[in-house]
């Protein structure tokens, strides 16, 4: 087994490589609008560091969000053309399932991720593997009681300390966690989701209202 993970759902464009045992090499680096520039050299720069070669993968590992539209994108789409090109599986992974592996705590917790609009993107777990709740988008006010007393972790909870008191690091999640955890399911015959995105809300851009269609005479 070689697994190229990443994701690009938060702003750390983060990928890494596992050969079956463990982490053979990882890279992640921080900034929200580079990720289409970011992201390829990254993938190069865990290849060369392992010594190996694209064509030894034999499977992707890609974050699914929840996340902003740009930004994932832009891992699922590199995650499919690999994907396409190699002819090996792809596999999505939850973002904030690879957060709740890597804050590796014990009893109930809250990850929340940077949604933008004063929103969070969170979801409640009962220990770094099991998610309790549904994805969901919310503002940090209007879910205070619900997270009350929890610890918390990512860039969401470090935002609103007013919400989440009890948030620490990991900030962002990173694609070794995600390739831990990928590789720990697929080894206890655990089906992995569809590479599909988890936008949980529309996108920012809209066709405006009333747009009148021109069409040639």
């Amino acid at each position: 087994m070689l697994l190229l993970a990443l994701d690009t759902a938060t702003p750390a464009v983060t990928v890494a490589l596992h050969d079956g045992d463990d982490v053979v090499a990882s890279s992640s680096q921080v900034d929200a609008r580079r990720h289409g520039e970011l992201l390829l050299p990254a993938i190069d720069r865990v290849l060369a560091e392992a010594g190996l070669k694209v064509d030894a993968l034999t499977g992707i590992v890609v974050g699914t969000g929840p996340g902003p539209y740009t930004g994932l994108r832009v891992g699922l789409m590199t995650a499919d053309a690999f994907g396409l090109a190699l002819g090996v599986p792809v596999h999505g992974l939850c973002t904030l399932d690879g957060l709740a592996y890597a804050a590796d705590l014990e009893g109930p917790f809250v990850v929340a991720t940077d949604a933008r609009r004063k929103e969070v993107y969170w979801a409640r777990y009962a220990d770094s593997r099991t998610r309790l709740t549904d994805l969901a988008v919310d503002r940090p006010a209007d879910i205070a009681g619900r997270v009350a007393g929890l610890p918390a972790v990512g860039a969401g909870a470090l935002l609103y300390p007013d919400t989440f008191p009890r948030a620490h690091e990991p900030e962002y999640v990173s694609a070794a966690a995600l390739a831990r955890l990928a590789a720990e399911r697929l080894a206890a015959g655990a089906e992995l989701s569809a590479p599909r995105p988890l936008y949980l809300r529309r996108p920012d851009a809209q066709v405006p209202k009333n747009y009148k269609v021109v069409t040639p005479k």
